[in-house]
């Protein structure tokens, strides 16, 4: 399959800061379903030479960070379930390494899920402000990141995911492009 044959949605050529943002986010996380969906247990556990990564760690990682990100930054909260039941500082790959105990359905589902509560979080700050609201989360400096910049950052975890997921996409069935 190319990428002339899978559908992605595309950032508009001309939009307004807001929807240039979104429309990447959201091309990079179709990117990220299309190279991960479809496989079965073996394919989500598969690794690329001496790497331990393996799409389906990708998936709940992502789920993670899509639910860290937000919950944390732009609302200044904790993340929900499974997240909030982790030792953290004991397990720090526990989203990782624990994805080999879940099916794909289940990864796919926990994945798609946090990406929901993520666009609705997004949704509800921008109806009450732009990219340039600043997120409840505060820095030991006093900062807080603002919308834009939450934004920004999702995009480059997606980006940087992406490659990883080439990698191991390919060597499970072929599967090329983007």
């Amino acid at each position: 399959m190319t990428t002339v044959d899978q559908e992605r949605p595309e950032p508009p050529l001309a939009g307004d800061e807001t929807a240039a943002l979104l429309g990447s986010l959201e091309r990079q996380r179709a990117t990220f379903a299309w190279k991960c969906g479809g496989l079965d247990a073996a394919g989500m556990k598969a690794t690329v030479g001496v790497s331990t990564m393996t799409l389906g760690g990708l998936l709940k990682h992502m789920a993670h960070v899509e639910d860290a990100h937000f919950s944390r930054l732009l609302l200044a909260q904790g993340p929900g379930a499974p997240w909030d039941t982790v030792d953290w500082d004991a397990e720090p790959d526990w989203d990782w390494r624990s994805a080999a105990d879940d099916t794909p359905d289940q990864l796919m589902e926990l994945w798609q899920a946090a990406v929901a509560r993520s666009l609705a979080v997004v949704d509800e700050a921008l109806t009450h402000g732009g990219p340039e609201q600043l997120g409840r989360f505060t820095t030991a400096d006093g900062t807080s990141p603002n919308l834009r910049r939450i934004l920004i950052d999702m995009i480059e975890e997606y980006a940087r995911h992406i490659g990883h997921a080439d990698l191991i996409r390919e060597s499970v069935d072929g599967l090329v492009g983007e």
